[in-house]
């Protein structure tokens, strides 16, 4: 099976995703999303693909998303802010053939695999 995981190697969750990936035996493509962010067009099709709006895959805590309304600003606002300042995606994000999952906590990654 092919996985893909946006992914931010100092975090745990993310770290301990990748290795439940690795151990199920996925063909793992890692993207560090932080270096190479997804497009804004890219995230509305994972978001849609998991069942969640932008405003739920906007990460919250370390950033200033709250100070600039995004969690209630429009979702093009949302992806734009995003694709500009890949901090404020929530992690991580994996798409397999069976669909994407923000894999908050880690075990989500479960359902697609």
């Amino acid at each position: 099976m092919k996985a893909t995981i946006w992914h931010n190697p100092k975090c745990g969750t993310s770290r301990n995703t990748l290795a439940i990936l690795t151990e199920a035996g996925a063909d793992v493509i890692v993207i560090e999303y932080l270096t190479t962010p997804p497009s804004a067009a890219k995230l509305a099709q994972l978001y849609r693909d998991a069942g969640i709006t932008p405003q739920q895959g906007l990460r919250l805590r370390g950033t200033d998303a709250e100070e600039r309304g995004l969690p209630q600003a429009d979702d093009t606002t949302v992806l734009a802010a995003m694709a500009a300042e890949p901090k404020l995606i929530e992690r991580p994000l994996v798409e397999t053939d069976k669909g994407v999952r923000l894999c908050r906590p880690k075990e989500k990654v479960l359902e697609i695999l």
